[in-house]
This record gives C-alpha cells, structure tokens and sequence, in this order.
C-alpha cells in the first residue's frame, strides 16, 4: 500500500511541487520546496529543524531545497538548510545533516551517514553505510564504494575541522578510510581498505596501510581484456550522460575537454 496519505504532516510554510508523492508518516518541516515529480516514501523527515529549534522560541527554520525528480526512500532524515539538485535519489535510513549540497543526478545507498557542511559535484554514487565527514568536498563523477569513511579531526578530539578533497571521476574502493586535510586528484583509483593521507595527484593509484601511489592508473590493465580500463568514462558509459554518444565527443561540449 503506496501513498495513503495516512499520518502525513506538512508544514504550511512547504512549497511542493506537482505530482509529488509523499508516503505515510512522514513530516516536511517549515520551508522545504520539493520539486515536480518527486516521490518521498514512507516514514521520512525532510527539513528536520537545527538544535537551536529545541531551544529558542522565535526559531526560524532555514531552506531545504530538493530538485524535480527526487527519489527519498523510506526512513530517510534530511536536515534543514540543504540544497539537492535534480534527479536526486537516496536508499533507506540515510542521514544527511545540515548545509550539504548535492549537484544533479547524485545517489546515495541505504544507511550512507552524511554529517553535513559538506559540497558535491554532479553525479555522485555513493554505495551503501558510506560516512562524509564535515568540511568533505567532492567532485563530480565520483564513485564511493560501501564502508568508506572521510575524517576531519586531526587531532581528535578537537575544534579542528579539515575534510577530505577528492576530484572529478575519481573512484574510492571498499572500506578505504581518508584521513584530514586528504587530497585525491582527478581520475584516481584508491584501492580497497586502504589508509589514505596526504596529497595525490591526477591519475594516481593509491593503495595501502599506510596508502601510497604505486603507478599511474593509466597504467593499469582490465583482466578480461588486456586492455587500460582507465580512465574509467572512455569505457563505462551506463547511466552516464555521455551513453548515447560515448565520452570522447560528449566531453567536448561540457567542459571537459582535457579529460
């Protein structure tokens, strides 16, 4: 049973757009515009209000903005002052704190735990039980593989709040950690669990505890074709922008000419 409208609460102060769907029990706060054709399942918070709500009487709550064609699934909380471009799509149980910004056609798996004050390009995939630590800064095309995590703290506990960078179309393996202040390049590959500091440059691949660069990626070989698999956009085009027409000419005409 899909959208019965039962225990649902929106806020007068809610702009929502046509042809949105909004599942059972779920609350939009003040402020939150959700654009056209969106679908918010069952059990979501969208423009969950920021700790001083508990606390001051004359509390306003800030924008939340979600583009047209927005997918929230189930048990999803997203905080107050955030701004999602379109065609923006989440699994179950994510979290994703205050004044994070997401560019177009980014997706996040189920229990991905994004601690907000964070900036992603277009096109991000990140796979399930992903955490981004405050101050993180992603590009666009970025893949993210499950049980990454980005730090911040370099002397934790601490007031010191310094993010990962990672670059455009740069892939992050499984269980790889990144610590403060780490800056990947574009096009790079970290290999999976790795412990990842310091700095990196374009088509580096990184591997190891601790991680370091090993060769350029470029370098590296398909097993089933003997072939360079890298960069990755020339060889993997599914649900890509560049699917009909390959990445060679669609990079062309959308700034990414050098890649």
């Amino acid at each position: 049973m899909k959208f019965n409208n039962i225990n649902v609460q929106i806020s007068p102060k809610a702009i929502i757009g046509a042809n949105v769907k909004i599942g059972d029990n779920t609350v939009i706060y003040d402020n939150v515009v959700i654009g056209d054709n969106s679908i918010i399942s069952n059990d979501c918070i969208i423009g969950e209000p920021l700790n001083d709500y508990y606390f001051k009487e004359n509390y306003e709550n800030p924008k939340t903005i979600i583009g047209e064609n927005a997918l929230i699934r189930s048990h999803t909380i997203i905080y107050a002052d955030s701004v999602f471009g379109k065609n923006f799509s989440t699994g179950h149980r994510v979290t994703i704190r205050e004044k994070s910004k997401f560019g177009n056609n980014c997706r996040l798996g189920t229990v991905t735990d994004i601690q907000g004050y964070v900036e992603f390009g277009d096109n991000c995939w990140l796979h399930s039980n992903v955490h981004i630590g405050q101050q993180s800064k992603i590009g666009n095309f970025v893949f993210i593989y499950p049980y990454v995590v980005l730090t911040n703290d370099p002397t934790p506990p601490s007031d010191i709040c310094v993010g990962a960078t990672i670059g455009d179309f740069s892939q992050i393996a499984v269980g790889t950690v990144l610590l403060p202040a780490t800056e990947i390049g574009k096009h790079c590959l970290v290999g999976a669990q790795s412990l990842v500091g310091g700095k990196y440059e374009d088509y580096s691949l990184i591997i190891g505890n601790p991680a370091k660069k090993i060769k350029d990626v470029r370098e590296l070989k398909s097993r089933e074709t003997g072939e360079s698999h890298y960069p990755w956009p020339y060889k993997f085009s599914r649900n890509m922008p560049w699917e009909s027409e390959g990445f060679e000419t669609w990079k062309n005409s959308n700034g990414y000419e050098n890649d």
